[in-house]
């Protein structure tokens, strides 16, 4: 099936940990993504999603501008290096029950694969499979009348 290298996002949205809600709200609104992975010092700390923003902040007084990254991201993130089949990646996100899966190369941030890749690449590849059987049975279709 492959390796997580084969299907992973390789630009990956961060945004620096002494950040506040407010800039993370900002950064999901302009780039249009539901993630992004925190970084303090170059190496990867954490995990703040669409979820984590609506959830935390909602239920403080504050503004936005007043919450800190610290308080709203997930400093518990799973990940796999880019060499990890697939399958063992698909795994060990159904054993943890989470939607993103960074890929990490000597500490450092070189993806992260979602749901939405997984869906992406499955489908193609049942495509891919389907198509190949259809081409199957037609050579031997015309073998057999040939």
């Amino acid at each position: 099936m492959g390796d997580v290298r084969d299907i992973m996002v390789r630009n990956v949205i961060t945004i620096d940990y002494n950040k506040t809600a407010k800039d993370v709200a900002l950064l999901f609104a302009e780039k249009e993504i539901s993630s992004l992975v925190v970084i303090k010092d170059g190496i990867p700390i954490g995990l703040v999603t669409e979820r984590d923003l609506a959830r935390k902040v909602s239920v403080t007084d504050r503004k936005t501008s007043d919450v800190p990254l610290s308080e709203i991201m997930s400093q518990k993130f799973r990940w796999v290096e880019p060499m990890t089949p697939i399958e063992d990646a698909v795994q060990k996100m159904l054993n943890n029950n989470i939607r993103r899966l960074l890929i990490l190369e000597n500490g450092k941030l070189v993806g992260i694969i979602t749901e939405t890749d997984l869906a992406k690449h499955l489908r193609s590849k049942l495509l891919i499979d389907g198509a190949l059987e259809d081409v199957t049975a037609l050579k031997r279709k015309v073998i057999k009348t040939g």
